[in-house]
């Protein structure tokens, strides 16, 4: 029987049962032209990018770049020894201009690429740093994939890596497949060092200029910045690299908590224009907070957890500020703990219904709290159109 004599529910089945086996996608594009467009779609949506292969994305995807929609660009520093795993030296400390440089290659030669794809649809850019070392010391537990789960039947060169750890492993404080020792701070600074911190640029003008002279990239619709990577990008640097993509319309950033009191202080300025050394929650500023909320006012949605607290960021709203395309908010609050005043509660959430009023498209509004023995969430939810609005106290 002909393909083309079953019923279109059937083909549509057959496809669909294709579809889940992902190992041998590529050779039932060949049947036909109707299975290559629909294969082609499905395999071509999500691409996983090393640096070995940058060289010939271009010329792979030149006839189906319009149907990719997110990019895993994946950088693999130079692997270490246990020399330098836990260093001690300060000249061993931070990413070796080798590494910075293969950094700054990458962008070059993805930005450089990426400049000449036509403007069409939404493009997700999944940017994680790590080095394959970094699960072979003291922090067995990491793994490294990618944002959306790959298709791919072999898992790339960049790949979520399975915790192989040794039974006994003392010199990192492994016993039995258990961390049981806390590890230095050397060794934490190591996984958590500064990108382009100390290099290889001379100063923060000539690191600018560099940002400055890539290509614009109007394809790129989003940017996705995971906890999976835990070397901290400066807040100056994302705002480079944000200024290049002219139709970036959503940012999901995930900076991981500074180690010492002092440089959340560092960071939170630059926002604006073994032991721990810090506090156990992170206290959130006033000043940051106005930012985000002068930032909103042009926004569709926006979620923002513990760097900003509801009642700042309330508080920083001025009368006559709107919020015409705000459809969804979710803040957190520390004043949504036990011990807090009820009064200084019920003064944020009438604050925040005051708010709500300025913000005509408003779906839903959501301040909340959680910590390890903790949680509680305010939410506002719009239903459907004529139907009541839920209000929900948990």
């Amino acid at each position: 029987m002909s393909w083309y004599c079953l019923p279109a529910e059937i083909r549509v089945l057959i496809l669909e049962a294709l579809l889940q086996d992902s190992c041998s996608l590529a050779g039932f594009a060949t049947v036909s032209r109707e299975w290559q467009m629909i294969i082609e779609k499905h395999k071509f949506a999500q691409i996983n990018l090393t640096l070995s292969r940058l060289a010939d994305f271009d010329s792979i995807l030149h006839r189906n770049r319009a149907l990719v929609r997110y990019i895993w660009l994946c950088l693999e520093l130079q692997e270490y020894d246990c020399t330098r795993c836990s260093p001690q030296i300060l000249e061993m400390l931070g990413i070796s201009n080798t590494d910075n440089t293969l950094i700054i290659t990458a962008f070059q030669d993805l930005f450089s690429t990426l400049s000449k794809w036509e403007p069409t649809g939404t493009l997700l850019l999944d940017i994680s740093i790590h080095s394959p070392s970094d699960s072979k010391h003291c922090s067995k537990y990491l793994t490294f994939g990618p944002g959306i789960p790959s298709d791919e039947c072999a898992l790339n060169l960049c790949t979520e890596q399975s915790m192989l750890v040794k039974p006994d492993d003392h010199q990192h404080g492994w016993i039995a497949g258990s961390q049981k020792s806390t590890p230095s701070t050397a060794s934490i600074h190591k996984i958590f060092d500064e990108i382009m911190g100390e290099g290889p640029f001379e100063d923060d003008r000539q690191e600018n200029q560099w940002w400055q002279q890539l290509p614009l990239v109007p394809a790129v619709t989003g940017v996705l910045l995971r906890q999976q990577t835990r070397r901290r990008w400066k807040p100056t640097a994302l705002a480079q690299m944000f200024a290049r993509l002219p139709r970036l319309q959503e940012v999901h950033c995930e900076p991981w908590r500074e180690w010492y009191d002092i440089q959340p202080q560092w960071t939170d300025q630059s926002f604006m224009g073994s032991a721990p050394y810090c506090s156990p929650i992170r206290i959130p500023t006033s000043d940051v907070s106005w930012a985000v909320a002068k930032a909103s006012l042009k926004l569709e949605h926006l979620s923002a957890s513990f760097i900003v607290d509801a009642s700042y960021f309330f508080h920083a709203c001025e009368p006559s500020w709107m919020w015409p395309s705000l459809t969804s908010l979710a803040l957190t609050s520390q004043l949504l703990t036990p011990d807090e005043s009820p009064i200084e509660i019920d003064n944020m959430l009438q604050t925040a219904a005051a708010l709500a009023m300025k913000m005509p498209n408003l779906k839903s509004m959501e301040i909340w709290n959680g910590r390890e023995g903790l949680a509680v969430l305010f939410r506002y939810q719009l239903t459907r159109e004529g139907q009541p609005v839920v209000i929900t106290w948990r």
